[in-house]
């Protein structure tokens, strides 16, 4: 047994220059690789959170701007649509005044229209009795004159 015991004293002082060159190499590496890309990926780390901060504040704040123009537009679309509906009510009753004031007028000239049509009617009327009595005697004097055997022998 003591033979197996320096056989692994041995092997582990053959062992001894192994470990302490993979230590050594260890802590270069560390120092001069892992440490410095280490720190690389955590400086990336925060700049990665910090821009995705910055772009959720970004979009937060555009969206907050379309909320705003999308007030402002309707605002916009709503005075617009206001205007038009006062323009359209003033322009409605212009027309009313006008069709009020046209059938006003129509009214008046059918009104005198039919107070002369009257008066030319009462005047036709006037005329026609005068004509017609005019015209019995006439048409009486004709047919005294033309009958042979009428009262204008008799008057001979």
């Amino acid at each position: 047994m003591p033979s197996l015991v320096h056989q692994i004293g041995e092997l582990f002082l053959q062992a001894v220059p192994v470990v302490l060159i993979v230590l050594v190499f260890y802590v270069i590496l560390r120092a001069l690789f892992f440490k410095p890309i280490l720190a690389v990926m955590a400086e990336r780390d925060v700049r990665t959170l910090g821009a995705q901060k910055s772009a959720e504040a970004a979009q937060a704040a555009a969206a907050e701007k379309i909320s705003q123009y999308q007030e402002a537009l309707r605002r916009a679309k709503a005075k617009v649509y206001a205007e038009q509906e006062a323009e359209r009510k003033k322009l409605l009753d212009q027309r009313a005044a006008t069709l009020k004031e046209a059938r006003a007028k129509a009214s008046a000239d059918v009104s005198t229209a039919k107070d002369r049509v009257s008066t030319e009617l009462e005047s036709a009327k006037k005329e026609i009795q005068v004509t017609a009595s005019q015209l019995a005697v006439e048409i009486a004097r004709r047919a005294l004159q033309l009958s042979p055997s009428g009262p204008s022998r008799e008057v001979r």
